[in-house]
């Protein structure tokens, strides 16, 4: 891509390193953030800050890194009221990179289409790797639109992820998303069950982690959130509250695909828990505590009916 000017809506915990990452690409990038703190920590390091969202409507990329679809329409609203008014260049690229849900990031890009007289096109391309992994520039980047969109967006992309693929049509990329937070999620839960039932039964659960990474049960996840589980540091990385919604697009998805989903199904049951004890805003790892307190819930039921 010759024109690397950018806009960036959302400089949260991977928003802001990503923003860094395309600067230090050498991208001109205009960011907007309903915060202001985030916005000076960009500015200072070389960005440029945009008052509203529809200022941002002359670049050729605009990337959306806000918690879930129905922020990124509120923040678009103007900025297609805009467009329908005049249409924006050729090619223009509205990329959407949180996890979305994959059927309204569809009705989304035909919304764009619509507004824009087919001009500006919506590609999803959402990210794992975590707040590490967007400061490294080391994200996974699953993307969704046509060949053309994703390979106009190649260095784009390049700046802030290493492994970068292209998987289908609008859409696909908030599935493969969403496949991604199927494992996460539901591997996070099993550690954090094993680790709590390691230490009710007396064992060190660093001791059982160190062994498990030696085996068939060693992962990725493991290496990174195992830590946390075992030390029950819960500062958050990312809102464990997200799993929830995330996990509940891997269900939509399968009702769609006629394909069964009891671990997902299991892991909204268990993440909706954890909501209701207020432990949402707090690291994935904070499941273990979300465990720990069913486990006390359970054990005290157990002894009323014993006294009883």
């Amino acid at each position: 891509m010759d024109d690397k000017r950018a806009g960036f809506v959302g400089l949260g915990l991977m928003g802001l390193p990503m923003a860094e990452n395309l600067l230090r690409a050498g991208w001109d990038v205009t960011a907007w953030n309903r915060s202001a703190g985030p916005l000076q920590h960009f500015v200072a390091a070389g960005g440029r800050q945009a008052p509203s969202v529809a200022a941002l409507r002359d670049l050729p990329v605009i990337a959306f890194m806000l918690p879930d679809l129905s922020f990124i329409e509120e923040a678009a609203e103007d900025l297609l009221a805009r467009w329908a008014e005049i249409p924006p260049a050729p090619g223009t690229s509205l990329v959407v990179m949180s996890s979305v849900s994959p059927a309204k990031v569809k009705d989304f890009g035909n919304r764009v289409a619509g507004a824009t007289q087919g001009r500006a096109v919506v590609v999803d391309a959402p990210v794992s790797g975590g707040t590490q992994g967007a400061a490294d520039g080391t994200l996974a980047i699953m993307a969704g639109g046509s060949p053309g969109d994703f390979q106009r967006l190649g260095s784009f992309f390049a700046a802030m992820g290493t492994t970068v693929r292209h998987m289908g049509p609008l859409g696909s990329g908030s599935l493969a998303k969403a496949c991604n937070q199927l494992i996460v999620g539901t591997t996070t839960a099993a550690l954090a069950e094993a680790a709590e039932l390691a230490e009710r039964s007396g064992m060190d659960p660093a001791a059982l982690f160190e062994v498990l990474a030696g085996g068939l049960a060693g992962s990725r996840v493991l290496e990174n959130v195992g830590p946390r589980l075992v030390r029950k540091d819960y500062t958050p990385t990312g809102p464990a509250k997200f799993m929830h919604k995330d996990l509940s697009f891997v269900l939509d998805s399968a009702r769609a695909a006629g394909s069964a989903a009891p671990m997902a199904s299991a892991g909204v049951e268990l993440y909706a828990e954890l909501k209701r004890q207020g432990l949402g805003d707090q690291d994935l790892a904070v499941v273990r505590q979300a465990i720990s307190q069913l486990s006390d819930a359970a054990g005290g039921a157990m002894k009323g009916i014993v006294s009883a």
